[in-house]
């Protein structure tokens, strides 16, 4: 008999984000975060880890709705079901609640981190892969003048060389942060921009002129989700354009497509529902010349070590725009018993079972049954 799901147990975590690097963008200020973990019993005994990586003004979930959510509908709806497949337990997810689909995620790591546990084999294998073991890393840069200097210093001492400025405002200002970044970080060094839709779209063809002296490497969500006319309009100007919040499910992607409204797609693991999700849309972007980046809303290891088997699984991995595969490196403290293995420049996969990652044993004390 194949396993089914015993238990599914929860706790909420809140770290501190490190003072030098809260990120700023269009978007808003990154200052806090509220995630729930999860973590997955099977009947065989077999535990899967998952982490809800989610902020109300972001993604519209956090720790207390995923809470509520898993309690009252999507516990109930995984509990006593077949372990196998994995994809048939992210379908009843569904017809159980509308959206929520970093809270599904959670749920949807801890059970492939239990398939995959059961099968003895890193998750990346489970998963397809892997098609490689290594991933290059990039960090966000925000602010300007003496913070920027700030962030910068603090992203080089962790070991980054690869870098995004956040961007979104006056085209203008902009254009004069980026200048500053750039004579900052160096001539030769990778720097991209993330506008977090900020732009209309006058304003972000006038930026990409104003900015096109500072040799930035790509320019990501420069307009609003919906825009996707205006952001096919800004293609083929020399600056690769990267597809983020108008991309979280298939729907998103298959539109952007039909759009040819972006040259790259970032794929996160929260936003697609899970990591199986992830690497079909990868599959499904690379299958019409897409490159794809695992982007991050600022996970913690779980959620970083999910990224990584999930970008390690799929196909069209951009070799020219760096990943976000960060773990918890905005935080002063992590949950895993271990760090992944990085130096700030590349993320290496390891050879351990599931996602390849414990908890500290003091988060691993707090967790609660939901039943």
């Amino acid at each position: 008999m194949p396993p089914t799901v015993e238990k599914i147990e929860i706790t909420a975590v809140r770290p501190k984000v490190r003072p030098e690097l809260i990120v700023a963008g269009a978007r808003g200020t990154h200052d806090h975060s509220d995630f729930l973990l999860v973590r997955v019993t099977t009947s065989d005994g077999v535990t899967g880890l998952g982490e809800v990586s989610a902020t109300l003004q972001w993604s519209g979930e956090d720790a207390g709705t995923a809470e509520y959510l898993i309690r009252t509908a999507l516990a109930p709806a995984l509990l006593d079901q077949p372990l196998v497949p994995v994809a048939e337990l992210e379908r009843r997810m569904d017809w159980t609640v509308a959206g929520a689909p970093f809270t599904k995620a959670g749920l949807s790591t801890a059970l492939w981190d239990a398939y995959a546990r059961t099968l003895n084999v890193p998750l990346a294998v489970a998963l397809g892969g892997p098609l490689r073991t290594e991933v290059p890393v990039k960090c966000s840069l925000s602010g300007s003048g003496p913070r920027l200097h700030e962030v910068h210093q603090a992203a080089v001492e962790a070991g980054f060389r690869r870098f995004k400025l956040k961007i979104g405002f006056d085209p203008e200002d902009d254009s004069r942060r980026l200048a500053e970044a750039r004579e900052l970080v160096g001539a030769e060094t990778f720097l991209g921009l993330d506008a977090n839709g900020g732009y209309r779209p006058a304003d972000a063809a006038r930026a990409m002129e104003l900015m096109r002296s500072s040799n930035p490497a790509f320019l990501e969500q420069p307009v609003a989700p919906g825009e996707l006319a205006g952001m096919r309009a800004l293609r083929g100007h020399g600056l690769s354009i990267v597809a983020d919040e108008s991309v979280f499910g298939t729907d998103d992607l298959v539109s952007v497509i039909r759009a040819e409204a972006a040259d790259a797609v970032s794929l996160y693991i929260g936003k697609a529902g899970g990591p199986g999700r992830v690497v079909q849309m990868a599959q499904l972007a690379n299958a019409f010349g897409l490159d794809v980046v695992l982007g991050s809303n600022g996970e913690l290891g779980i959620g970083a070590a999910a990224q990584l088997h999930a970008a390690c699984a799929a196909p069209g991995l951009s070799t020219r725009i760096p990943s976000d595969i960060i773990g918890a490196h905005y935080y002063e403290r992590d949950v895993l018993a271990s760090p992944l293995d990085s130096d700030g420049r590349t993320v290496r996969l390891g050879d351990a079972p599931g996602i390849g990652v414990e908890v500290r044993a003091d988060v691993a004390a707090e967790f609660k049954s939901v039943r």
